[in-house]
């Protein structure tokens, strides 16, 4: 049972509902549904090498979490689960009775504050690294390793290709060989028919050397700067992986209003924090957003950045305060959240004798 037409058929989901967006009332013409849901792995799967922990669709807008793992990131106060827990009714497609005993109070404890606040500022990260992208976008085609060597030229550097240019060389006829104690360093020579292998071979990822004679010339000094190659590597796979895989609409979106940030990542970053508050004063989770003017004004981009994160680090700042004051546990009793645990599949396996193989 490794797939969600399998598991569908199995009979062993014991909850699903309708969450992201939908669920806080921040839904817009473009929303993806977001479906989450629990199962519990038949006994002899259980029992085997081949648990598995949750299952998912290509885009991870479905996903089932089998009941231990639920049950584990419900103890670790992990914000995403613990809100399965309050979902509206309205976006509860189906609930087993068994589903029932696990309450939200035998989990929701004053890990709370670090793990809404730290998921939120990992939004105000992926909000500004999209300011990177748009603002600093890489050229589709790619940089090779001859764009990263210098030839030094008296007291200055000068470009590889722009000295092979000037002087009419062919890179075909260029061999190279390593300078002793100098990093990176190349003594470069020159020659037609000497069987030299040239620069860099086939689009690889470093300069090639040649046999060269102990009798033969460098015509200069080549430098390869490698570290910035790499670099270079990195932010072309980066953003053109980004390219592939964004949201198209999202993205115009973010354009369109010209703040240059993820305003969609920022409105979690508020919803979470808000969130963590209303948790430390109220002790429960308001999944349906009672602030969802606040927040849709944040998603169309009505406030510079920069303010919104001051806005945040005084929150943030404020949540010592409230969890200080907060009745809360400190943290979730491990041994009940264990019995809980175990009783629960217990009685699914007596209930469900002929359950799915």
């Amino acid at each position: 049972m490794k797939t969600i037409s399998a598991l569908k058929a199995s009979g062993n989901i014991i909850f699903e509902c309708i969450s992201g967006s939908r669920a806080y009332g921040l839904a817009t013409a473009i929303s993806d549904t977001d479906i989450r849901g629990v199962f519990v792995l038949p006994k002899e799967q259980f029992y085997s090498l081949e648990y598995v922990g949750q299952i998912t669709n290509e885009t991870n807008d479905i996903v089932y979490y089998e009941l231990r793992k639920f049950i584990e990131l419900l103890s670790k106060n992990n914000p995403n689960i613990l809100e399965l827990l309050n979902v509206p009714e309205d976006c509860i497609v189906m609930k087993d009775p068994i589903f029932d005993q696990i309450k939200i109070e035998h989990f929701l404890s004053k890990l709370c504050k670090s793990t809404f606040a730290n998921y939120a500022y990992t939004q105000i990260k992926k909000a500004r690294g999209l300011n990177k992208k748009i603002v600093n976008p890489v050229e589709k085609e790619r940089k090779s390793v001859l764009d990263f060597c210098y030839i030094r030229d008296n007291k200055q550097s000068i470009l590889l290709t722009d000295f092979l240019l000037t002087n009419k060389f062919e890179v075909s006829n260029c061999g190279l060989v390593k300078i002793p104690h100098m990093k990176d360093c190349y003594n470069l020579f020159y020659g037609k028919e000497k069987g030299y292998q040239g620069i860099v071979r086939n689009n690889a990822n470093e300069v090639c050397l040649s046999s060269v004679a102990k009798t033969e010339q460098p015509i200069a000094m080549l430098y390869f700067n490698v570290d910035g190659y790499s670099s270079y590597c990195k932010k072309y796979k980066e953003y053109w992986t980004w390219v592939e895989k964004r949201n198209e609409e999202r993205y115009k979106n973010n354009i369109a209003h010209g703040k240059n940030y993820d305003t969609k990542n920022m409105m979690h970053t508020f919803r979470l924090l808000h969130m963590a508050e209303e948790i430390a004063k109220e002790g429960l989770i308001n999944v349906r957003r009672t602030d969802r003017e606040y927040l849709l004004r944040i998603k169309n981009g009505d406030f510079e950045y920069d303010d919104l994160v001051n806005e945040a680090e005084k929150i943030k700042s404020a949540l010592e305060d409230f969890y200080d004051q907060s009745d809360l546990m400190a943290r979730p009793d491990m041994d009940n959240v264990n019995k809980l645990l175990i009783d629960i599949r217990n009685e699914f396996y007596k209930k469900n004798l002929n359950y799915a193989k």
